[in-house]
């Protein structure tokens, strides 16, 4: 029981350290980056999406090297990508440094998932999964407050930030050696097999996430960007909406508990609901400002809660290969992300804020019509 408290207060972290502190402050501290560096948008969105890019490259990393490396090798070398990307971007002086950097703590995340999910499996018994996964997934909500709470203390020093989040992916990434056991696990050991990728449902699940990626990088890359411009927040306020967002991500880790209880299709559906509701949200910011915490707000639990539905149902449908379960939704929502980012920065400039906003809501709704259906899924994401 120690062990699996250890194994997921390490991965939580981990997940807090590449996808809240990696991958996601970019978006809340790309104001003071572009001011600093001189990045017009859309060199500030290819930017963004080098991580997304990235976080593919590293997914499949670990898909083909399951076998070969241990989960505990696969996360240790996730903790390292982190924190030696971040240290990267503390010494970027123009894009392409920066861009280099970002890409290399965007990679982390791609690591991070596939061998969590492999170590929980190994871990804890089949109808406990689900509630440990939504709690490590979570993760992401604390990373985005450590981040929040560092940018409003020093507020316009992106440099210093980045140096604390490498020092504290360092620490993380000891903590990780320890946390997680050397063996390579059978589940991730086997064979890949295309087969696989033939289950009733999948294709489905993969198209919805690759939508909610898409729709969701109107608020991770460019949320800070429209608060600033539109609604002239302060950097001590996109702080405290990055905050916002964070905490209330962090009711994700309930995710594993509700799905029981409303099922995990619905709960899907209510949040990929909300995620195009805050991103409409974000294009009346100028009208009320107060909104923008709200968009924020709703945008950060809904997330956190759709990622975790896609996990519960990607596993639910590779009961045999968990890594794979959670990968390749998650490879495909980033693939979503990594064309959303530049996307957007283009359909920003070219249309202007609200049209923008309002297609990548359309997304997110068209996401919820895609996902996959049916008491197959639902049966096996039960238990």
């Amino acid at each position: 029981m120690k062990r699996g408290v250890n194994l997921v207060g390490a991965a939580f972290a981990l997940t807090a350290l590449s996808y809240g502190l990696a991958r996601f402050a970019y978006g809340l501290l790309l104001p003071q980056i572009r001011e600093d560096l001189a990045l017009d948008v859309s060199t500030a969105g290819w930017i963004g999406g080098s991580a997304f890019a990235a976080y593919c490259v590293g997914i499949l990393f670990a898909f083909v090297s399951s076998g070969a490396l241990s989960p505990r090798a696969l996360a240790l070398m996730a903790g390292l990508s982190a924190t030696l990307g971040m240290g990267l971007v503390v010494c970027a002086s123009s894009a392409l440094p920066l861009g280099l950097g970002i890409a290399l703590a965007g990679l982390s995340t791609g690591l991070t998932s596939p061998p969590l999910a492999s170590a929980v499996s190994a871990q804890f018994s089949a109808d406990a999964r689900p509630k440990a996964n939504a709690v490590i997934n979570a993760g992401t909500g604390a990373g985005i407050v450590l981040s929040g709470l560092a940018a409003l203390v020093a507020a316009g020093a992106w440099r210093e930030l980045y140096a604390l989040f490498a020092l504290v992916g360092a620490g993380i990434s000891v903590w990780l050696w320890f946390a997680i056991s050397p063996r390579r696990h059978s589940e991730a050991a086997g064979v890949f097999s295309f087969s696989r990728l033939r289950r009733p449902g999948l294709l489905a699940l993969c198209c919805s996430a690759f939508l909610m990626g898409l729709a969701s990088t109107a608020v991770w890359t460019f949320g800070a960007d429209i608060l600033r411009s539109e609604a002239g927040f302060s950097p001590a306020y996109i702080a405290a909406a990055w905050i916002v967002l964070g905490s209330a991500g962090l009711g994700g880790a309930c995710t594993g508990t509700l799905t029981q209880r409303v099922g995990t299709g619905n709960l899907l559906t209510a949040a990929l609901v909300g995620i195009a509701m805050a991103t409409l949200g974000l294009a009346i910011v100028a009208n009320a400002p107060l909104g923008g915490f709200a968009a924020m707000g709703v945008f950060g639990a809904t997330y956190i809660v759709a990622t975790s539905g896609y996990l519960i149902k990607g596993i639910a449908l590779l009961p045999d290969r968990p890594d794979l379960g959670i990968g390749l939704p998650f490879l495909v929502l980033a693939l979503g992300q990594t064309v959303g980012t530049p996307l957007f920065g283009a359909l920003l400039e070219a249309t202007g804020v609200v049209s923008a906003l309002a297609t990548f809501a359309l997304a997110a709704c068209l996401a919820i019509v895609v996902q996959p259906r049916g008491r197959a899924v639902h049966s096996s994401a039960s238990g």
